[in-house]
């Protein structure tokens, strides 16, 4: 057939901008043909397993430092503080990456900008295992905070041009799954491999790891419909008529500056998202220390908790997206409110409960639980408010925010907690808990345009 030959030359064709027009009258008064269907049924499943599997990876190669910090501090004399500031150079300079490349990747081909960030990550991760002074992990790991930024605004882009925004919410969380099994995965590796072959191993091996997983996303993952000549999802999910359609063009700078930047809502999730990451990274950043050294658990049992918080995180980001999508018909911001006042809850149960190796495992799955919630909805929030035109730099300004939180959590955390201990640093998270949520009721009514015409 001449049109699917006309697709699959396109779908191997290595072209770096994702906006080739279709022809609409391929397509008839009935709608899509049944090839065309099942073109996009099959794409819609290999793109989401895809941004999966690609995405955790790039966590094998960014929370690996976590699971060392003790080590470095017994070996080599560092206080918290000091690991800290490494932890804040990769936030600053990954939460202006994902900014940068947020407007980059909505100019960019998905399948090009994603792979390449996640080959600099793993080769970074190789040259971090050779160094000893902070000044070399700290400019290693900040090179490497640019590369992890490559990661998100692409798959932004990629889920919000393949999904429609009646299922996004469901399907963002679905998503949502690599990261708490990606960190699931490292927090067990990089813990075996320092206790039986030492640090440096916690970043050689998932290094090749993420080589080779590169070569595996770069093979499944392709651009928008459109540059496999379909048409945009909105036509495939019945929310537009066919004709109504337009050639899909970038957007232009000054169109992408307006989208985000006049949006209320969006900087209102920007916020939720700095108060959030906040205590997010402080989690999963000192996790380890804290239980260690407060709950008396083992290097291998503190891993195993945060291995329950981040499957306990698959579960929460399903279930505030699904809630999100069904019962708050596309509102975003009543889920976010009640997950945050939640968390303020099981953090104050958490800090004062008794150091007992079960009831710290089910505070840790119950943290987990409710940190993914949220996060799944600022952005799927960020994309409803400023269109999938923007998708990616939205997100990214969401995430810019977000490591602003991941900034104050490295050396400010690093510095209650050597100075007040770990009440101050409880008090802190719980207070940044609240005013997440009351953040969070600010876009209570707040959804995508296309579901209000």
């Amino acid at each position: 057939m001449p049109h699917l030959a006309k697709v699959q030359d396109a779908a191997i064709s290595p072209v770096i901008a994702a906006t080739e027009p279709f022809d609409l009258t391929t397509f008839t008064n009935g709608g899509l043909s049944n090839d065309q269907v099942s073109m996009y049924r099959h794409w819609r499943v290999r793109i989401l397993f895809a941004t999966i599997f690609g995405y955790a990876v790039f966590y094998l190669v960014r929370l690996n430092f976590s699971v060392v910090i003790p080590t470095l501090q017994a070996q080599y004399g560092y206080s918290k503080a000091e690991l800290g500031m490494v932890v804040t150079t990769f936030a600053i300079v990954y939460g202006a990456g994902k900014f940068l490349n947020g407007f980059l990747s909505d100019r960019s081909n998905a399948r090009y900008f994603m792979t390449a960030g996640l080959v600099g990550s793993a080769i970074v991760n190789l040259f971090v295992g050779f160094g000893e002074s902070l000044l070399f992990f700290s400019i290693c790991w900040g090179i490497s905070g640019w590369f992890q930024s490559m990661g998100w605004p692409p798959v932004a882009r990629l889920l919000t041009h393949w999904y429609g925004p009646k299922e996004i919410g469901t399907k963002w969380a679905i998503w949502n799954s690599s990261q708490p099994l990606g960190g699931a995965i490292t927090y067990v590796l990089a813990a075996y491999l320092v206790a039986d072959f030492g640090w440096q191993s916690a970043f050689y091996v998932p290094a090749v790891i993420a080589l080779v997983a590169a070569v595996i996303l770069f093979a499944l993952l392709r651009d928008t419909p459109q540059s496999l000549g379909l048409p945009p999802v909105e036509v495939y999910k019945n929310l537009v008529h066919k004709d109504d359609v337009k050639e899909e063009v970038h957007a232009s700078s000054r169109e992408l500056l307006r989208l985000v930047f006049t949006s209320r809502v969006v900087w209102l999730v920007c916020v939720a998202n700095m108060f959030l990451y906040i205590i997010r990274s402080s989690i999963f950043t000192w996790a380890p220390t804290f239980l260690q050294e407060m709950k008396g658990s083992s290097l291998v049992t503190s891993s195993w908790q945060t291995f329950g918080l981040e499957i306990a995180g698959i579960l929460g980001g399903l279930a505030a997206g699904y809630a999100s999508d069904r019962l708050f018909n596309g509102r975003r911001g009543p889920v976010g409110c009640i997950f945050m006042g939640l968390l303020a809850l099981v953090l104050f149960a958490f800090w004062h409960s008794p150091g007992s190796v079960w009831l710290d495992s089910m505070a840790m799955i119950a943290v987990g639980f409710l940190i993914y919630g949220p996060q799944v909805l600022v952005g799927v929030a960020a994309a409803d408010f400023a269109s999938k035109k923007a998708a990616g730099m939205a997100t990214g300004l969401t995430g810019t925010f977000g490591y602003l939180g991941v900034a104050i959590s490295g050396v400010g955390i690093g510095y209650v907690a050597d100075n007040w201990g770990w009440a101050g640093g409880f008090t802190f998270f719980i207070g940044s808990a609240i005013l997440g949520m009351l953040t969070f009721a600010l876009t209570w009514t707040a959804r995508a345009k296309v579901l209000d015409k």
